[in-house]
């Protein structure tokens, strides 16, 4: 059955915990559809990850709608979410409508992502009024990180922690039908999450989130610019990309690749007429 909003909100009701990664192309997101995961998120971290960027903030709407499109095209049953990059809804209400409909109608995506709580809780409604689902991102906000002075765990004082749950309800409120929350202390992240009703996915948020997503290049071991705390690698494909190449162009030197399997034939006949 496909993941769509009324699954992921029931998934909450019926305590059934949420599973989501990203994936910013057709292959990948594929092979993580065919595995199960209920979402898929092409988020802006393609700029860190795929298009080697410095930071989020240089991602383009062209980027996600490209990127959005390929994944989309491999997601079969996983609901596919797609970033809105820096930019695009910090503007207004008006920026916020017509970027989150381009990536709904050129990227295919089934809902947008936008962080912040309650400053760009206006521009949530309006998306939500046009029909666009919407999931919110509170805490570290990568798309903040100047405004942070770096990565940094949020909500680590009685000021910021109320700020955090007031910002979760006025999300909910606004018509997010999820929202993620990371790097916030697991304890601040179980209040947010035991006070609103939409789901809450955690990335570095502790375990007691209805959901969790993490980047599948990091918890794949194939991402090593750097590895945040709350990372946890499944498996080092990094290693086995590598240690294939490394076979690969020793076969070519050797001269056992390509071996008479991986090779054409041709009458000997036909051949013989050539020289």
């Amino acid at each position: 059955m496909k993941n769509t909003t009324s699954t992921i909100l029931q998934a909450k009701e019926n305590g059934n915990k949420i599973a989501m990664l990203t994936a910013y192309d057709y292959s990948t997101a594929k092979l993580l559809d065919e595995a199960g995961v209920h979402m898929i998120l092409v988020g802006d971290s393609l700029g860190n990850v795929i298009l080697g960027y410095e930071d989020t903030i240089s991602v383009t709407m062209e980027d996600m709608i490209h990127h959005c499109a390929a994944v989309a095209r491999g997601a079969g049953q996983a609901m596919v979410v797609c970033d809105m990059p820096f930019m695009s809804y910090q503007t207004g209400v008006y920026d916020a409508v017509v970027n989150a409909g381009r990536l709904m109608k050129e990227g295919r995506a089934q809902a947008v992502k936008l962080e912040g709580g309650k400053e760009v809780c206006p521009q949530i409604q309006a998306i939500v009024s046009a029909s666009i689902p919407v999931v919110a991102h509170l805490g570290l906000t990568p798309q903040s990180i100047n405004a942070f002075g770096g990565y940094k765990v949020q909500g680590k004082t009685e000021a910021a922690a109320r700020k955090l749950i007031e910002d979760a309800k006025a999300v909910e409120a606004a018509g997010a039908f999820a929202v993620v929350l990371e790097c916030v202390p697991a304890k601040l992240a179980k209040l947010v999450t035991e006070s609103v009703h939409i789901p809450t996915i955690g990335i570095g948020a502790g375990p007691d989130c209805d959901g969790q997503v993490l980047v599948y290049q990091d918890m794949l071991g194939m991402f090593t610019d750097y590895k945040p705390k709350f990372v946890k690698q499944y498996a080092n494909v990094g290693a086995i990309i590598k240690d294939a190449v490394r076979t690969y162009m020793n076969e070519i030197q050797e001269g056992s690749f390509p071996a008479e399997e991986h090779s054409y034939k041709i009458d000997d006949e036909v051949i013989g007429k050539l020289y």
